[in-house]
């Protein structure tokens, strides 16, 4: 950190917020909330997130491989799902673009199909299996996967 902006903000908060963001990825918007509950705002709020990007402390497009990495392998989210998030996290198009690029299209398949299969032993079987069908849908649709590849990857799927 340059010693004239030392001078400027709080040496301490800029400690803590650095502690803050190396304990998991965090976007801008994660960082100022947080500043803002220590009580720093405005121009002494930016100063310390500008500096906390030059030390690399925070990278958004970092975050959004991580999130969107992690969101897929371990709570199973769908593309969907996951860019909508993003999105509300006010990540931008290009490292939400980068993010996406974490989910590899042959593991996402599988991990649908492993999915439906998990969870038709959870579920109340119907004696027509279209309403089986319907209820495995509605299920990967809430985790975000798309509509079309539900449908397709539900044709394979062996309801016995």
């Amino acid at each position: 950190m340059r010693s004239t902006e030392l001078r400027k903000m709080d040496r301490n908060i800029f400690l803590k917020a650095c502690s803050y963001c190396a304990y998991q990825e965090r976007t801008q918007n994660e960082v100022r909330e947080r500043l803002k509950k220590w009580q720093v705002w405005g121009n002494e709020a930016e100063e310390i997130i500008a500096e906390l990007i030059l030390e690399n402390f925070i990278n958004e497009e970092r975050f959004a491989k991580v999130f969107a990495g992690s969101k897929f392998r371990v709570k199973k989210w769908g593309k969907k799902k996951i860019l909508l998030e993003l999105k509300r996290r006010n990540i931008s198009d290009y490292c939400i673009k980068q993010g996406m690029k974490e989910i590899d299209q042959d593991n996402y398949e599988e991990s649908l199909k492993e999915l439906f299969e998990k969870k038709i032993k959870t579920i109340k079987r119907d004696d027509n299996p279209l309403i089986t069908k319907q209820k495995l849908a509605r299920y990967a649709l809430g985790k975000g996967f798309e509509s079309e590849l539900v449908w397709r990857v539900l044709k394979e799927v062996n309801l016995d």
